[in-house]
C-alpha cells in the first residue's frame, strides 16, 4: 500500500493512469477507499492522477493537533516533493478546493493549471455552508437528511414529500457512508481538526496573485457552495473561467458533460 511520510505524518496516496499529471485534492470527508473515486471518473482516461488522503482523513495520520490551511498546502507540496513531480495540474473539489487555492497561491511554480469545483474563497467572496455545525452533535440521520437537502436544493421538503421511497434510499446510501470505518482509531478527531481548518480558509484578497490559467465550475443547485460564491471566486481570478453544471454538490457526477469540459480546459493549448 502505497503510504509516504511527509510533514512527519505518514500520507497515504495512488497514482493510476497515463498521460499529462494531474494532482486532484478531495473534499471533506474524502477517503480513497470509497467508491467511486477520480480514478473511476472520466479523468482516469487522459491523466497520470496522483489522489492522497489528506492529514485527518482516509488512512492517512490524524494527529490531536491544530490543522491549519497552510498545513494541508503543505502536506500537497511536500508530497510532490517527495514524488519528484516538479509541476502538475490541480484539480480541488469542494474542501479540496479551498486547498487548491492555498498550494497555488503559496507554491504558484508547482502549478500548470488549476481547476477549482464547487468551492468558495471565504471572507468577501463567502464561505461555504459550515459543516462543521452540521457533522458534530447530530444523529446519522439527521445529518444525512440535511446533507441531501444542502448537497441538491432540488431535494426540498416537497420534493421528500412526493418521493419517500426515493428518499429513504438517499438517507440509507448516506447513513451507511457515515458508518464507514467509524470505528478506527482517531477517525472523529481527524474529521474535527479538518472542519476546524475549513472554518478558517480565506484566500479571498490574495487571489488576484494568482496568474495560471484557472476553470472554476459547479453545481447550479448546490447549496454548500452555492453559485453567488463561485461567481465572486472568479471575479477575484484574473481570467478565470467559470462554467455551472446540471446538478449540485455532486455535479461531477450528475452532468456527463462536466468532467469532459474539466479535461478540455487541462489539454487545450
Amino acid at each position: 500500500m502505497p503510504f509516504t511520510t511527509v510533514k512527519n505524518i505518514s500520507i497515504y496516496y495512488e497514482i493510476l493512469g497515463e498521460g499529462p499529471r494531474l494532482m486532484f485534492i478531495s473534499g471533506t470527508g474524502g477517503d480513497l477507499r470509497l467508491k467511486p473515486s477520480v480514478f473511476n471518473s472520466l479523468l482516469a482516461k487522459h491523466f497520470e492522477i496522483l489522489a492522497f488522503d489528506q492529514r485527518g482523513l482516509g488512512q492517512t495520520d490524524k494527529p490531536d493537533t491544530s490543522y491549519t490551511m497552510f498545513d494541508y498546502a503543505a502536506d500537497a507540496a511536500s508530497l510532490l516533493e517527495e514524488l519528484g513531480w516538479k509541476s502538475c495540474f490541480v484539480m480541488g473539489v469542494s474542501f479540496g478546493g479551498m486547498v487548491a487555492q492555498e498550494f497555488a497561491l503559496r507554491y504558484p511554480q508547482r502549478v500548470e493549471k488549476m481547476v477549482l469545483a464547487c468551492t468558495s474563497s471565504g471572507g468577501e467572496g463567502g464561505s461555504s455552508f459550515p459543516l462543521h455545525e452540521l457533522l458534530l452533535g447530530t444523529s446519522l440521520r439527521e445529518r444525512a437528511v440535511r446533507m441531501i437537502e444542502l448537497l441538491d436544493t432540488r431535494y426540498d421538503k416537497a420534493w421528500q414529500t412526493t418521493h419517500p421511497r426515493q428518499f429513504k434510499v438517499m438517507i440509507d446510501q448516506r447513513v451507511k457512508r457515515y458508518r464507514f470505518a467509524e470505528s478506527e482509531p482517531g477517525r472523529a478527531v481527524g474529521a474535527r481538526r479538518q472542519l476546524e481548518a475549513r472554518m478558517h480558509h480565506d484566500t479571498y484578497e490574495r487571489l488576484p496573485n494568482l496568474q495560471m490559467p484557472v476553470f472554476i465550475c459547479g453545481g447550479k443547485y448546490d447549496g454548500i457552495s452555492p453559485p453567488e460564491n463561485l461567481r465572486a471566486l472568479c471575479g477575484r481570478i484574473p481570467n478565470a473561467q467559470l462554467e455551472f453544471f446540471d446538478g449540485g454538490h455532486g455535479f461531477l457526477l450528475q452532468d456527463p458533460k462536466a468532467y469532459q469540459n474539466i479535461i478540455d480546459f487541462f489539454v487545450q493549448e
